[in-house]
């Protein structure tokens, strides 16, 4: 029985390893983050970030708005804060994440916007504090989509949010001294 019963548990292994949700490395300046994706919470959300990050489109950038006790906000300027160019927006999927238990708390990745709820590109931003208020249905009826949590190094997360900022033409709360994102990989599935 004991031989049968561990020949089960080793076929269902594999099964168990295709299942894990995928993850991404994200070596900054200050610092390297790991953070767990969550397809089933937003998956059109994931497939694009995930899109960006194969395409290197994060290498170089920076996190461009810092705001201690509230988030931290990278992927759409450069050091000399020029916007990068992005595809076409997704779809807001702030309501399928909650539905699916995945909000704006500590640690946290969403998708930063516009006031327009489906113009999410390729910014997006980690939550230092439980952000409820961005969480669907919010005050516009859509909220901010949650799709992603840092899993190691939320120390980093939480030293770029105590950097000196100030502004840089008509944007605020940039680091005086830029936060640079180096490199932004997925992982290997580990078995």
């Amino acid at each position: 029985m004991k031989k049968f019963l561990f020949g089960l548990l080793a076929g269902l292994l594999p099964l168990f390893a295709l299942a894990a949700n995928p993850q991404v490395e994200m070596k900054t300046s200050q610092g390297t983050i790991v953070i767990e994706l969550f397809p089933e919470a937003a998956p059109a959300t994931v497939d694009n970030f995930v899109e960006y990050v194969k395409a290197g489109f994060y290498d170089g950038l920076i996190f461009h708005r810092v705001i201690n006790g509230f988030m931290i906000q990278g992927g759409g300027f450069d050091p000399q804060m020029n916007q990068k160019a992005t595809r076409a927006p997704v779809k807001n999927e702030a309501k399928m994440a909650i539905e699916k238990g995945v909000r704006n708390a500590p640690g946290t990745l969403a998708m930063a916007r516009t006031n327009d709820p489906h113009s999410a590109t390729a910014q997006f931003f980690i939550n230092l504090v439980d952000n409820r208020m961005l969480d669907y249905p919010s005050r516009d009826g859509y909220g901010y989509t949650a799709f992603a949590k840092v899993i190691k190094g939320m120390e980093v997360v939480n030293n770029i949010a105590t950097v000196r900022t100030g502004n840089a033409g008509m944007h605020q709360d940039v680091p005086l001294t830029p936060v640079v994102i180096q490199s932004v990989r997925v992982l290997e599935a580990k078995p």
